[in-house]
């Protein structure tokens, strides 16, 4: 049985449930279920702190699991990342008081005020600079103000939290983290391939829409080349007339955009259709 941890509060809890089971597994109905045993798919959910799930799965306790590119390189576990999921986007980034910093070697013998020391170490470590990094568990943009540090490093969204305290973002990004699925060193292949079919799947269906529309025959290349699908779109004759029928998959984004072309160029019935999941 394929045991799978997914993170049980917090930004990663709810878009990683709502991926699961629309990749066809069952999800937990209660907050308190801590386990669930999804017997028609042969696998094991076990609901962890955000934090923990790399280390069980570097542990190789469980096979794989959802958490943030951010905690796994925090953790400093051996887990894998496997496959990136789209969501939970954050920029990870130092800020000082307005005008006291511009590069990550000013940070020289200063205190660093972080919720994820590892990684900091070794970002600091790499451009060979020495400092203190002091571990907070939430709400460092006040550390400099209180005297507790001299810099921080944190998840930085619009910056206006940062701001309010006085402080500004320097240097390049630390690091641009994201929802990942990771693995276990030795998770067993076929049902991790199985897993990441699903969740490709599901990752793809929500880039892209199905459109059908109606096309007179001298019109049909014109609208092929608005819509020229993954290798080609599906094209069926209308009985008894001189249209065809097309069905391809766009994207998402794009879609009214296509669909004032394909009008443009004389396509008419012009639908769109929500994709659950895809194989291609």
């Amino acid at each position: 049985m394929l045991r799978i941890a997914v993170p049980n509060k917090g930004s990663l809890s709810e878009p990683a449930s709502r991926l699961l089971k629309e990749a066809g597994y069952k999800q937990r109905t209660s907050d308190r279920d801590l386990v669930l045993v999804d017997s028609r798919n042969d696998v094991e959910f076990f609901f962890l702190r955000p934090r923990d799930v790399a280390v069980y799965v570097g542990a190789g306790t469980v096979h794989a699991g959802i958490t943030g590119r951010d905690l796994l390189l925090d953790s400093g576990a051996t887990a894998a990342e496997h496959l990136e999921l789209g969501f939970a986007g954050s920029t990870f980034r130092y800020a000082a008081p307005v005008g006291t910093a511009t590069t990550v070697e000013q940070v020289q013998g200063l205190r660093v005020a972080t919720s994820y020391p590892h990684l900091v170490k070794n970002h600091l470590r790499s451009f060979g600079v020495e400092a203190t990094v002091v571990r907070l568990d939430g709400a460092v943009e006040s550390s400099v103000r209180l005297g507790v540090a001299d810099v921080v490093a944190d998840v930085v969204e619009t910056g206006s939290t940062l701001k309010a305290a006085g402080l500004e973002v320097f240097g390049d990004p630390i690091l641009k983290s994201e929802a990942i699925l990771i693995t276990a060193p030795e998770a067993p292949a076929e049902e991790i391939a199985t897993l990441t079919g699903r969740l490709r799947g599901v990752l793809m269906a929500r880039q892209y829409v199905l459109v059908d529309y109606d096309v007179p025959n001298d019109k049909l290349e014109a609208a092929i080349a608005v819509t020229p699908g993954f290798e080609a779109p599906t094209v069926t004759p209308l009985h008894g007339s001189e249209w065809h029928a097309v069905r391809v998959m766009v994207p998402r984004s794009e879609m009214n955009h296509i669909m004032d072309d394909l009008y443009a160029v004389g396509a008419r019935a012009i639908l769109t259709t929500e994709l659950l999941a895809v194989r291609v």
